[in-house]
């Protein structure tokens, strides 16, 4: 073998080995990459008053409204503000009527609107409902909702009106919905829903329409997903929460928001234990991701705050432990534990 050939035989090996060891490089930075779990959780101002789990939330502009809830050994009637850009909490004017938890709430037009619930005193559901004006810290009295009275239920609202449907009445889960008009302070039934019964369900909404999902009844997970068009009133239905075997979204007393043009679903009790897992919904596939878990205590009962681009999960209950935790949620950020 000449000398030349010796030469060219190991540049040429040596060459392999660099392309070896580049590709493998890339391979692992790649790997290393689809390793990042996306999905950060920073926690904030935590909640100036008792801790509880089943409260309301509404947010309008970049106030969050919270109140009601159970704290373990009462039920709540104090409602507070949490302020997004200034990080942190005010107590405002207590609910009128009784305590209670498992309430709704919707806001309309700068206003909230709160009513239903569970009076732990009396063991009733509830049917009365109450419009709150933050700019007067007032309270007032409005017409009782029209589907009597039931706990568990859900309230989304478009700008000019708020729904109320599903919940337990306190024999039966219910699966209809209601329409509330403030101009003239009437409730109507709506029809057009094809879904289970259910309690305890989530939604969040994404420009003019609204999803729907989990929640429980009889003790069954329910599986269909829907969504409700604001501008026509009409349901349709979505793929199955279960659809494909990968996804792992069905759960009950979780809690469910939006920002950014995508949805989430998250915590709540997943199967027989309480989970910490956030889905994320994209409508333009009407495909759901799983993202980096929730880095609080796994809870249920847990409120949201969304304004459409900024968003946060607080209270709850794990187990006999109420939390009075808060944190905000930055959905395209590699999850650092740390923070």
């Amino acid at each position: 073998m000449t000398d030349l050939f010796r030469l060219k035989f190991r540049f040429e090996a040596i060459k392999i080995i660099a392309i070896s060891m580049a590709c493998l490089t890339m391979s692992c930075s790649s790997d290393d990459e689809d390793d990042d779990d996306y999905g950060d959780w920073i926690e904030v101002s935590v909640f100036d008053g008792v801790p509880r789990s089943n409260a309301v939330a509404f947010t309008i502009d970049n106030i969050g409204y919270m109140g009601t809830g159970y704290d373990g050994d009462d039920y709540l009637n104090d409602f507070w503000a949490y302020d997004f850009d200034g990080n942190y909490w005010y107590q405002l004017s207590d609910l009128p009527g009784v305590a209670r938890s498992y309430a709704v709430a919707f806001n309309v037009n700068n206003k909230g609107y709160v009513g239903l619930g569970y009076d732990g005193e009396t063991n009733d559901e509830l049917g009365d409902f109450y419009s709150y004006d933050p700019q007067a810290n007032t309270w007032a009295s409005i017409a009782d909702f029209g589907g009597g009275t039931r706990r568990g239920a859900v309230a989304f609202s478009s700008e000019t009106a708020g729904y109320v449907g599903t919940g337990y009445d306190g024999q039966n889960d219910k699966k209809d919905f209601w329409k509330y008009e403030p101009s003239t302070d009437t409730w109507s039934l709506q029809t057009g829903f094809g879904g289970e019964k259910r309690r305890e369900a989530s939604t969040f909404t994404i420009d003019n329409t609204v999803y729907l999902g989990t929640g429980v009844s009889n003790g069954i997970n329910q599986t269909d997903f829907w969504a409700f068009n604001l501008d026509t009133e009409t349901w349709t239905q979505l793929e199955d929460l279960d659809e494909d075997d990968d996804y792992s979204i069905i759960r009950n007393n979780g809690v469910g928001f939006s920002m950014n043009g995508k949805g989430y679903f998250g915590l709540g009790v997943y199967s027989s234990y309480v989970d910490n897992s956030i889905w994320e919904y994209d409508p333009s596939k009407d495909s759901w991701e799983e993202k980096a878990n929730f880095e609080g205590v796994s809870r249920q009962g847990s409120i949201a705050f969304s304004n459409g681009s900024r968003a946060f999960i607080a209270l709850g209950k794990s187990g006999s432990l109420y939390l009075d935790d808060n944190y905000e949620y930055f959905p395209t950020e590699v999850q650092d534990t740390d923070d």
